[in-house]
């Protein structure tokens, strides 16, 4: 069995609690299901969200949407570097998979597909 991280990013329109949730929560659903996970796979996830982004921690979405929780998570400030992609939350997730790197699907929604387009899918 192997540990792999698996990188996945969205963005949000406005600093809105609700939206925020929805979106880390079709973040990690989606996740999950393009690289069919098993939930009890895996070990834990770490967030970060720019510091435009203030009224809810990405985590709580996975908790109360998602229902996951037996999974360590923390949330972050994302630096900000000059020019950078804002209101925008990350993750990194690990997991326990007998799968290979080249096997693993990160998941880039809305306008984070910018952040790594030479990885990212129109069908997403």
């Amino acid at each position: 069995m192997n540990v792999l991280a698996i990188r996945g990013a969205t963005t949000v329109t406005s600093n809105n609690k609700q939206e925020i949730l929805d979106e880390s929560a079709k973040l990690i659903q989606t996740i999950i299901i393009e690289n069919l996970l098993d939930v009890e796979d895996i070990i834990s996830m770490c967030f970060t969200m720019t510091s435009d982004l203030d009224k809810v921690y990405p985590s709580v979405a996975v908790r109360e949407i998602l229902n996951i929780c037996d999974v360590p998570m923390l949330n972050f400030e994302e630096k900000y570097i000059e020019g950078s992609l804002r209101m925008c939350i990350r993750v990194m997730m690990y997991v326990n998979t007998e799968k290979n790197k080249s096997d693993i699907r990160h998941i880039y929604l809305n306008n984070s597909k910018n952040l790594r387009t030479d990885i990212t899918k129109d069908e997403l």
